[in-house]
């Protein structure tokens, strides 16, 4: 029986998939770009099949390119659903590189081949070829000097970091870095070698051994630099960063010294729609770039299927007001105050990951075998604690991007600055700016939370519901 069951499962979801085939083929994805409706931005409307994370993938795609989203509106209509971003360069120009263009209008999002790929979008972001490198997911309790370690276990192996994206959030870090072999610069294959290189990262991750202590190693294929950020959301998530799990520790918000972070300055507010059977989901919070995306990757983690939504993020402002009609992928909207509570805490976690705190450092300067484990240990040994990091090695030069703080997270003096750039020597290290992450802690809101904020946040808001029909 149990047998015969599985076989009905299995051609029910081979039904499905070819349901699926046919709606794609009699209503293929269609992207127009039009530079003339709009003063100061391109605008892409995005019309496609809808599927669980669809939304993401199409933003992926904008962020893949380094396109700044100013804003946003959504609305699906059956299994149908519409996007109009309206996007502009870094510079704040439209759209005029026909080569970007095509990019976006062929090969993404019309491709037939970039919708069968997972939901966590495509490679992008100039990834190495599978055969150059190897990709190494991390996950533990942060502590000072955690990088530093990692770094000295990976050169005594005799491994290359060719890139590498570093997060640390609630106690938590986490990290996907790509090395290579010492000696070939290509990827390492030997299952001996790699499951050395887990065994060891993993005692790492792992801290003092104490049986409260998490720590995780995986190797595998190499990453573009955005799917990079978006698999270090789903591991914070499932690690326990921002109320996805895990222990008190990794959801108590506090910094590694037990002392409260402050927050990106995000304002959270969930709340049912009963009317349209809709969980309303409203942030706020200063603009910065990739919002939108770090936002989406909160609800598509937590398996929340975007309807209908708001984005605006005009740069006059340096104000982000997002809003957004959501259900579960079983189709029902939050059911419990423990629910919506989460889906802010989760929210907040992903405005805040990226918005860290700290003194920005870049070091730009020829790439050599062990300069990440120099860099790193002097600065271990000034006791500069590394909040977040970006790595990477373009034409045999390091361009290195680190946000410190001191050991107990305040802000770095300058002597210590002074220290680490005699010590570093031929490394140009330049102190680019302190970061963002030092503004008005956050307010959230669950349903019957402060109705002064609550109200501050509604105004103007609902502007969505006009979007929706009444079969949505």
């Amino acid at each position: 029986m149990l047998r015969c069951g599985e076989t009905v499962v299995a051609e029910e979801e081979e039904d499905d998939d070819e349901y699926a085939k046919l709606v794609r083929r009699m209503n293929p994805p269609r992207v127009v770009i039009d530079n003339d409706s709009c003063d100061n931005a391109t605008v892409i409307r995005v019309d496609r099949v809808k599927k669980h994370g669809i939304l993401l993938e199409a933003v992926q795609v904008l962020v893949d390119l380094n396109l700044v989203i100013t804003k946003a509106y959504i609305s699906s209509d059956g299994n149908w659903f519409m996007d109009v971003f309206n996007v502009t360069d870094q510079h704040g120009s439209k759209l005029q590189n026909r080569e970007v263009i095509d990019h976006i209008q062929k090969q993404c999002l019309e491709s037939e081949d970039y919708l069968k790929l997972p939901a966590i979008g495509p490679t992008g972001g100039g990834a190495p070829p599978e055969d150059e490198s190897t990709s190494i997911e991390l996950t533990g309790t942060d502590r000072p000097g955690l990088l530093s370690e990692v770094c000295a276990v990976l050169a005594s192996l005799s491994c290359n970091i060719v890139k590498a994206e570093v997060w640390t959030h609630s106690r938590r870090a986490a990290a996907v870095i790509q090395i290579t072999d010492e000696a070939s610069g290509l990827a390492i294959h030997d299952a001996a070698r790699l499951s050395k290189v887990q065994e060891l990262l993993c005692n790492v991750m792992q801290g003092d051994g104490a049986s409260s202590s998490r720590g995780s190693t995986r190797t595998g294929v190499p990453l573009g630099t955005a799917r990079a950020e978006r698999r270090l959301h789903k591991l914070m998530l499932d690690d326990g960063s921002g109320g996805g799990g895990g222990s008190e520790e990794a959801v108590s918000g506090e910094d590694r010294c037990g002392k409260a972070r402050p927050k990106a300055g995000a304002k959270v507010v969930v709340m049912d729609c009963a009317e349209r059977r809709y969980t309303v989901v409203i942030l706020r919070c200063r603009d910065r770039p990739k919002l939108l995306f770090d936002t989406l990757c909160a609800l598509t983690d937590l398996q929340y299927v975007v309807f209908h939504g708001t984005v605006d993020a005009e740069r006059r402002s340096r104000e982000a007001y997002q809003e957004y009609y959501v259900r579960h992928v079983d189709g029902h909207p939050a059911r419990s105050d423990a629910e919506r509570s989460r889906l802010v805490r989760c929210l907040e976690a992903a405005v805040e990951r990226r918005a860290s705190g700290g003194l920005e450092l870049e070091v730009r300067t020829e790439d050599r075998v062990g300069l990440l484990s120099e860099v790193t240990r002097v600065f271990r040994e000034n006791s500069l604690s590394i909040i977040r990091a970006a790595i990477a090695t373009r034409d045999g030069r390091a361009e290195d991007t680190f946000y410190v703080s001191d050991a107990y997270g305040n802000p770095v003096d300058g002597r210590t600055m002074d220290a680490v750039g005699e010590q570093l020597g031929d490394a140009v290290l330049r102190v680019k700016r302190r970061g963002s992450g030092s503004d008005a802690p956050a307010k959230s809101v669950a349903e019957g939370g402060a109705v002064s904020v609550l109200g501050s946040l509604l105004k103007g808001s609902f502007q969505g519901l006009r979007l929706i029909r009444s079969y949505s």
